[in-house]
């Protein structure tokens, strides 16, 4: 066993903490005011090339391994989970899917310009009426002669409505099979086919500069060749792509975590109170302590389970747990590191204010906390009732 990180992981860290430091840090508390999506960062992390770290050179991408691709996430979301969520969401759930699943035509098609930092791709999966059930997927989709229509409805997409997305990957239903279970599939569908329209939520409470969008499909035509992968599969390229992307948000709770301690353990050695920098106040270095053990501990099993994957093991469960446990750290350190703040805190003049907001979603997205718990149950052998 090697704990330790080559010097070219160690060169990928430096070089994305310098971006996040001098690009992202000195604009993101007046992007997040103004829940305004940037195209310039965007496209600036484009040319770093962190729209394609995954994808083969072959078409277009950085070919790094998946470890690359976290340590990536975790800086820029020691920073700002917004452009963090940009970048997590456009290659796990967008660039991901078409280069497991696609077809050689369809990957030589999108992905040289999904790489670029040109273009972003969406993953439509959530609907307002299926969410942790996703087997409760109404959109459709109609076999025609030449291809499938498409109608339905999606909900909290993440890059779904900026000026640089060209598409999304569609899960549709797609007939019933055997015992009454619905078959579903997915599709590729570009941004400007008729009767696919889109439109950004507003007012959220976390990942202010980040797009979230709604997406509206209404006798949408789908030629046959941007059918992904084969019919039926839907539901293995969503399960597949969620056990990779959960790994993705497992980056973001721990970059939010790790950069939540620093501004914690900064302001606790500024900061003082009778006398004493409140971080000689046994009550706060301990927990500093804390927050810098469990910070470890996620970062070693987040790597961990990356190792697996990039090794070809199972690592489903791993990433549950990984998951799981580094947005829960997410919340006890933002949670913590406020407190530390004091009255301060709560102020939008302090950057802890915006972690404290983004990190809610952590155990909300790419699967619930308690999803996470049962994925991790089933693999205990046990059946939890729900």
């Amino acid at each position: 066993m090697n704990f330790e990180l080559g010097s070219d992981y160690e060169m990928l860290r430096n070089s994305v903490r310098d971006f996040a430091e001098n690009e992202i840090r000195p604009v993101a508390k007046q992007l997040d005011e103004k829940e305004e999506f940037s195209l310039e960062i965007t496209k600036k992390m484009g040319e770093m090339g962190f729209l394609g770290i995954t994808v083969s050179p072959e078409f277009g991408g950085q070919g790094l391994d998946y470890l690359s691709y976290i340590i990536i996430v975790e800086e820029l979301a020691r920073v700002d989970a917004s452009q963090a969520a940009t970048v997590a969401a456009h290659n796990s759930l967008g660039t991901g899917p078409i280069f497991r699943y696609g077809s050689k035509e369809q990957k030589l098609k999108y992905l040289p310009k999904l790489t670029s930092g040109n273009a972003l791709w969406a993953f439509g999966l959530t609907e307002p009426d299926a969410g942790s059930d996703s087997n409760g997927t109404n959109t459709s989709a109609g076999k025609t002669k030449n291809g499938w229509i498409l109608n339905g409805q999606k909900t909290f997409i993440t890059n779904g409505d900026t000026p640089l997305t060209i598409g999304a990957t569609i899960k549709a239903r797609t007939g019933i099979k055997e015992k009454d279970h619905k078959e579903f599939s997915c599709f590729l569908l570009e941004t400007g086919t008729p009767g696919f329209t889109t439109s950004s939520l507003k007012g959220k409470m976390m990942w202010r500069a980040s797009n979230t969008a709604e997406l509206f499909m209404s006798d949408c035509f789908v030629p046959e060749e941007n059918l992904l992968g084969k019919i039926g599969e839907g539901s293995k390229i969503m399960l597949s792509t969620l056990d990779s992307g959960r790994l993705a948000i497992a980056a973001m709770g721990l970059g939010c975590a790790q950069g939540a301690f620093e501004l914690a353990l900064k302001y606790s050695k500024t900061r003082k109170q009778f006398g004493q920098f409140i971080g000689n106040f046994e009550v706060n270095s301990f927990k500093l302590a804390d927050m810098a053990m469990k910070i470890e501990l996620a970062r070693t099993f987040l790597y961990k389970a990356c190792w697996l994957k990039d090794n070809k093991k199972p690592f489903t469960t791993e990433a549950a747990m990984a998951k799981l446990y580094c947005s829960e750290i997410a919340r006890e350190i933002a949670d913590e590191a406020l407190q530390i703040h004091g009255g301060y805190g709560l102020m939008k003049e302090y950057e802890i204010e915006r972690f404290y907001r983004d990190q809610r979603l952590l155990q909300i997205g790419e699967g619930t906390s308690e999803i996470q718990r049962i994925v991790i149950a089933r693999h205990l052998g046990l059946n939890p009732i729900f």
